[in-house]
């Protein structure tokens, strides 16, 4: 078993930074069309780092709506047979037992979403889930960190790029708006925030380390 400050910090959640590209803005209606999830790792010192992401192309489940602005913006073809696209449930599950594999590692209790503006992702994310066969998600059902509001505090930009440009992140604006490469820029995002916090002394307190006298 790793080193239990994963748990400690993180009042036994274990952080899992999430994005997903939608074909419109309504979670209910409107079709799920790329999901990425990005583990998180921590050293012996308590510095956390961006471990394995894992992307999914989603099939559009049945009656769902696609909005032609949506597909614009994003410039996803649900329906290329080069996607290699699966089903909501099949991207789930996957997700779910790496993410049950680094629970267990850290010894935390339950994952906890991260995201830039968490809402909008949570809510497409929670309705797969509803629609889906999947059972016991080990996600909190509606905790979650988002990476807008902390940017906002710490780097006074709520902007994803905006904040990565202020954080010293590398950021190309051709690459965006995909799951994949924004939910990685999204992780390097919460660790440095996360590191800077510690760096600041915010983190660990002096219980957690006592010195032996």
């Amino acid at each position: 078993m790793k080193n239990q400050l994963f748990k400690q910090r993180f009042r036994g959640y274990y952080p899992v930074v999430i994005d997903v590209e939608t074909a419109g803005f309504n979670a209910k209606t409107d079709a799920l069309l790329e999901i990425a999830a990005t583990l998180t790792e921590m050293d012996d010192d308590g510095v956390i780092s961006t471990g394995e992401t894992l992307q999914f192309n989603v099939n559009p489940f049945e009656g769902a709506n696609l909005e032609k602005s949506a597909l614009e913006f994003n410039g996803i073809d649900p329906f290329n047979p080069l996607r290699a696209a699966v089903d909501e449930a099949e991207a789930l599950k996957e997700i779910f037992k790496a993410v049950r594999k680094k629970q267990k590692e850290y010894d935390c209790q339950r994952a906890i979403m991260v995201a830039h503006n968490a809402a909008f992702d949570m809510s497409f994310f929670n309705a797969a889930l509803a629609r889906s066969s999947v059972k016991r998600s080990p996600f909190h059902p509606f905790v979650s960190f988002d990476t807008t509001s902390l940017a906002g505090l710490v780097l006074g930009q709520t902007v994803l790029i905006k904040a990565c440009q202020a954080a010293g992140i590398e950021f190309d604006n051709k690459e965006a708006h995909a799951a994949q490469y924004d939910t990685q820029k999204t992780a390097e995002l919460f660790c440095y925030m996360v590191n800077k916090w510690k760096a600041l002394g915010g983190w660990p307190a002096d219980d957690l380390h006592p010195v032996e006298e």
